[in-house]
């Protein structure tokens, strides 16, 4: 299950916070606090470290959807200018998350526009097409959900576009629930989408919203299950980047390093009596601490509810030990 977008805009606002908060104590001791010798679990306790940066942990055992990012373009215009796709299937061939990073660390963080951040990125990946004319006398509206990534990839489709000789404009629309009738329609032409999401989403519409979920954390297997479901919808997607948004555990690197962990496996192996940090609902979702706790077997000492926007800097200061943030979150930068 991913972040609603009105979440998602929310944690946009506050990534320039989130980058650049001072680190504060963990707890009122000031500093690293001591660790415990064990949890209720019998692994040691490790208490959080405070730190500037955040890294995430792989989730090693598929606890998460595989939402990387495709391009879902309306079928009668794959069908009538084959080389649309074709040039969008390039995009995501140049894209991974940290790419993906980088890209959100300039618009929200760098306070850059989203149209010169892709104008940028498409210079700089060589992704101009080679045919300048085939596009030439067709007008094609490139759709996008109402947050920042979302604004900054449909800029990246569109100047794609634009250097095949299509008349192409990005065009910022809201919800899911709005944008996609549109490209059904034909109104618009493509939206950068999610592969397990949009999979999910359509499958609801196409087999009811009590249809055994076909979306998981194999990027092939959702995207095989994705395609028939948006051709029956009038749709066709392209080729799946590697480049991922979705939910994402993060620790500082100091405690990483600390504990010498990479995945979410090494934290279950090494601490008991985790403190997490996510949104209010986390205890009772099973992509949260249910997950956690079921999939990798995690003890959670203490649940700490925040405003989705808050928790990366609630891990930074020492207030929780893991936290729930999205995996392209602009502030995971490396030089953020």
């Amino acid at each position: 299950m991913r972040i609603s977008q009105r979440t998602r805009t929310l944690g946009v606002l506050a990534v320039a916070t989130l980058a650049l908060g001072a680190c504060g104590t963990p707890g009122s001791g000031g500093g690293q606090a001591a660790s415990q010798p064990t949890s209720s679990s019998g692994l040691a306790t490790c208490e959080p470290v405070a730190g500037e940066s955040l890294v995430v942990l792989k989730d090693d055992k598929g606890l998460q959807n595989a939402d990387n990012v495709i391009p879902a373009v309306n079928a009668q215009v794959a069908a009538d200018h084959p080389q649309v796709l074709e040039l969008l299937d390039k995009v995501s061939a140049s894209m991974d998350t940290d790419g993906l990073i980088a890209l959100n660390k300039a618009v929200d963080v760098d306070r850059r526009t989203s149209s010169e951040v892709a104008t940028e990125y498409v210079d700089d990946n060589g992704l101009a097409a080679t045919d300048t004319s085939v596009g030439t006398g067709t007008s094609l509206t490139v759709g996008a959900a109402n947050f920042s990534e979302s604004i900054t990839l449909a800029e990246i489709y569109a100047a794609v576009l634009r250097s095949a000789g299509f008349d192409a404009q990005a065009q910022t629309i809201g919800a899911r629930e709005t944008y996609l009738p549109a490209l059904q329609s034909g109104e618009l032409a493509v939206v950068p989408e999610y592969a397990a999401t949009l999979a999910t989403f359509l499958n609801g519409q196409v087999n009811g919203a009590d249809a055994p979920s076909v979306a998981s954390s194999d990027v092939d297997e959702t995207v095989a299950a994705l395609t028939p479901l948006a051709e029956q919808s009038g749709l066709v997607v392209g080729e799946a980047s590697a480049a991922q948004d979705q939910n994402a555990f993060a620790v500082t690197a100091e405690f990483a390093q600390e504990h010498d962990l990479t995945t979410l496996s090494d934290l279950a192996a090494a601490c008991g009596g985790v403190v997490l940090a996510g949104p209010p609902e986390c205890p009772e979702r099973p992509f949260c601490q249910i997950g956690l706790e079921d999939t990798y077997g995690l003890e959670i000492g203490e649940f700490k509810s925040f405003d989705f926007a808050l928790i990366g800097q609630a891990v930074r200061q020492g207030d929780a030990t893991l936290g729930l943030v999205t995996s392209s979150d602009g502030s995971l930068a490396s030089d953020a």
